[in-house]
């Protein structure tokens, strides 16, 4: 460390601005141990550089961040062509104050996190930028390396491809927690009809194993087949037990399996009905479960 201090200071400036960084590179990868990664990754990045010539350190880590999110978006995104069945986000358990920024909450919820899987590496950094953290458009630019013109293209296309898949209009908590309590009970008791009142007619259930853990390897399609499967599952083990806890800013559910997290069922709701049941079994993906995660903008 130099007599001036620059390692404190480096290191104070990195840990005021993690949470925000994480969420940068948690939005950009749907993977909080890819985030965490990155965020290493970062640091070495920002330890070397020359705090003198930063303007704003907070713009600067935000660069840094998104530049390796994106390599590394790049990379995985090969990966997951050949992950067993269908992939889904990694869970975070969050604390309470994510859910009251409306804003942040439904940028990581589940939902909203498979609808950025659609979008190209580049669309998804700036997207990420400048719809959840509020970037200029010269700031996005020097993060992904584009013309301030062609960053506002891409948002603009960006922006057009997510309105066209995004839930249909924001959904209360208070009306998130009556569906799930509703959801709950239906899977606890085996009611296949109480969940046929909840679930969306084209209900989807999407279910995350890795090849690990048995899971569904294609979608099932059909609120009556949902149904089914969620009731015939819970049936079949009498140790499994269902509490609900804040997951990525949303109420959902923790499958507990002789005391241990086995599933995380997060919910997507459109006009009042569950459209989505994303079912997180990959023990790989479950570690963040453990404890809050702090999330900011």
């Amino acid at each position: 460390m130099s007599a001036d201090g620059r390692g404190d200071r480096a290191v104070d400036a990195f840990v005021s601005h993690r949470n925000l960084l994480f969420t940068v590179a948690y939005e950009m990868l749907g993977s909080a141990a890819d985030a965490e990664d990155v965020l290493q990754e970062t640091w070495l990045r920002w330890a070397d550089v020359d705090l003198a010539t930063v303007r704003d350190q907070r713009a600067y880590l935000v660069r840094i961040t998104t530049r390796l999110s994106l390599n590394r978006l790049r990379a995985v995104g090969r990966r997951r062509e050949s992950y067993v069945g269908s992939w889904l986000p990694e869970p975070l358990l969050t604390a309470p104050d994510v859910a009251d920024d409306v804003e942040l909450a439904e940028s990581v919820s589940m939902a909203m996190l498979l609808v950025l899987e659609t979008l190209a590496p580049t669309e998804r950094a700036v997207f990420v930028l400048r719809e959840v953290f509020d970037l200029g458009y010269d700031e996005i630019a020097e993060a992904v390396d584009k013309s301030p013109a062609a960053v506002r293209q891409i948002a603009h296309r960006a922006r057009a491809h997510v309105a066209a898949r995004r839930q249909r209009g924001m959904v209360s908590s208070a009306d998130t927690r009556r569906a799930l309590d509703a959801f709950q009970r239906a899977v606890e008791t085996g009611d296949v009809q109480g969940l046929l009142d909840i679930l969306a007619p084209d209900a989807v259930l999407l279910g995350d194993g890795g090849g690990i853990k048995q899971a569904v390897l294609r979608p099932v399609a059909g609120a009556d087949k949902v149904a089914r499967l969620l009731c015939s599952t819970h049936a079949r083990t009498a140790t499994m037990s269902l509490h609900p806890a804040q997951v990525n800013g949303h109420p959902a559910l923790i499958l507990r399996l002789d005391g241990a997290v086995d599933t995380v069922l997060a919910l997507r709701i459109d006009d009042g009905l569950i459209s989505g049941v994303y079912a997180v079994r990959n023990p790989e993906k479950l570690s963040h479960m453990r404890r809050e995660t702090t999330l900011r903008r």
